[in-house]
């Protein structure tokens, strides 16, 4: 293992928002009890939460674009949100795990005229990088194409200058998922996307190795014990302490279970070796370490503290755009936390975000902090908020 390059919600009174339920949009004043950095040298990236944005890079389309959405498809409203920039999310959101949707370009320039420009009269777009070889980020090539980050690198190098400002973070945790264009809007006029190909698969690697160095990145490798597969080291030598993985991020893909990616991505490597992104292996396979449950109601709740106790490290979701907000169903953020998800994404991190939609609703951790114990799963000397600094 290396060493670090350093050595709930808006909940509708102060009682709920210390407990972690279910909340609105009002927040407690009360600040939780903190475990200082020092504190914290026994407590392992499993035994955390924090709270992420759902499509971290999205920004909505334009008034035009956005009446093309709807009369192809009306439930396209639920495309009608943006997120700040990278750096201010993790700076003024207490944001700490992203996702972003890759999609293949390896000759540049596939996805520089979307079918919805061409339909509102628009040209193509002018950003260089659009042309440029490498891998792009985007929602649904020619429908949803808008970010505040075009490539993966960009979108990686701006994690890394606040990473580099910030040297004491909890790992930063960064789900990929690996898209494809829609066979529907090809057929429409739309480009057809690149599979993803062994070779596309490597340059998922190799761009992530081209802005983090490997004492930057927390990769399978770092996490596996000899002689055990990743997931017996997880389950019984555990995961890294925090204070040896301060200033690293971990990337998984979002696309689980068995299915040409995992198994493509794995030829050659069971348990990831050399890889730089975990795979979301099924419960009892080598790879396994990280996988999501996205709805945390019901039964999936017990689920969720099941595989958190047992030592999977599990994203899932606090709401939908804009179901949540439409539906007014509001419980689900204090049901995810409660789970002990290490990860909760959300699409309203802070207030104000819903406000255009007559809505006060915001999903974060009990007051003003971006990581705190986890309710399922850290030591009970562990209680509060985790210091960064």
């Amino acid at each position: 293992m290396r060493l670090s390059r350093t050595a709930v919600a808006g909940l509708a009174s102060a009682a709920i928002a210390a407990s972690g339920l279910a909340g609105t949009a009002l927040t407690s004043k009360t600040t939780p009890q903190s475990t200082a950095h020092g504190e914290s040298s026994g407590l392992r990236l499993n035994q955390l939460q924090m709270v992420g944005s759902h499509n971290s890079y999205h920004r909505e389309l334009s008034p035009a674009e956005q009446k093309v959405q709807q009369a192809q498809n009306p439930g396209s409203v639920d495309l009608w949100y943006s997120h700040a920039a990278i750096p201010a999310q993790f700076e003024d959101q207490n944001i700490r795990t992203l996702e972003l949707d890759l999609l293949p370009d390896p000759d540049g320039g596939l996805y520089t005229y979307p079918l919805i420009r061409k339909l509102t009269g628009q040209g193509p777009l002018t950003d260089p990088a659009m042309a440029q070889p490498g891998i792009k980020v985007m929602h649904i090539p020619d429908f949803d194409y808008n970010g505040t980050c075009k490539t993966l690198v960009l979108c990686l190098q701006q994690v890394k200058s606040w990473s580099d400002q910030n040297p004491d973070h909890t790992p930063i945790t960064i789900s990929l998922e690996l898209k494809q264009s829609d066979p529907k809007i090809v057929a429409a006029g739309g480009v057809q996307s690149p599979p993803w190909d062994a070779a596309n698969l490597d340059r998922v690697d190799a761009e992530i190795r081209s802005v983090f160095g490997e004492q930057e990145l927390l990769s399978p490798d770092d996490v596996r014990k000899p002689g055990l597969t990743l997931e017996q080291s997880v389950l019984t030598k555990g995961w890294p302490k925090v204070d040896a993985v301060r200033g690293q991020v971990l990337f998984y893909f979002d696309n689980g279970g068995a299915g040409a990616i995992r198994d493509l991505y794995r030829t050659g490597r069971p348990n990831l070796e050399g890889r730089a992104v975990f795979t979301r292996g099924p419960e009892g396979e080598p790879d396994a370490a990280i996988t999501q449950v996205n709805d945390p109601r019901g039964a999936n709740q017990a689920e969720i503290q099941r595989l958190v106790a047992k030592g999977y490290l599990i994203r899932t979701r606090s709401d939908e755009p804009m179901a949540t907000i439409r539906d007014k169903d509001f419980s689900r953020v204090g049901i995810a936390l409660a789970s002990g998800a290490q990860v909760v994404t959300t699409d309203f991190p802070v207030p104000g975000m819903a406000a255009r939609y007559d809505s006060d609703f915001v999903a974060k951790l009990p007051g003003d902090t971006a990581v705190r114990c986890n309710p399922v799963s850290a030591p009970t000397w562990c209680r509060g908020n985790v210091s960064e600094r």
